[in-house]
């Protein structure tokens, strides 16, 4: 299964270097040899204009497993990431990215990006993933959009 899961990742590379959103950035990792480990890459997100994550970017991690793309990625912010639908240890609970629900192989990069940074802004408090973001987000915004602001600064422009 490798094969196929490193062929559509460089076919993805390939369209993403050619066409993808303004202030996104999604490249592999480069190992200590020189190669290209196209089963994880580095990425940022820009904070949404005139929301209150305007002015961040935020590194993002997408680990491919062999299954791909039969299985999403795991996707990873720095463990503490404040959100409601983010994990303490980083990881992003979207359903786009839930294999047994809201995946589909032909869900590229690109969409999972744009998910990702529409999420930001717009939490499922369905889905809550964080107890601190969660509880602030219902019960006292204007401090969960502070919490917000004060991360956004956390994580300047590259």
């Amino acid at each position: 299964m490798s094969g196929i899961a490193r062929g559509r990742l460089a076919e993805e590379r390939k369209s993403w270097r050619k066409n993808h959103p303004f202030g996104f950035v999604a490249r592999p990792q480069n190992l200590q040899d020189g190669t290209v480990d196209l089963m994880n890459w580095q990425c940022s997100l820009p904070g949404k204009v005139g929301t209150d994550w305007e002015g961040g970017f935020y590194p993002l991690m997408l680990h491919f497993s062999e299954d791909y793309p039969s299985k999403p990625p795991k996707c990873k912010f720095p463990a503490g990431f404040f959100h409601p639908n983010v994990y303490p240890s980083g990881t992003v609970c979207l359903s786009i990215l839930n294999e047994d629900s809201g995946w589909r192989p032909a869900i590229t990069v690109k969409q999972i990006l744009v998910g990702i940074q529409e999420l930001l802004d717009a939490p499922n408090p369905a889905d809550p993933a964080q107890t601190d973001a969660y509880t602030l987000y219902i019960q006292d915004v204007e401090e969960y959009r502070r919490r917000v602001r004060v991360q956004a600064k956390q994580y300047p422009p590259p």
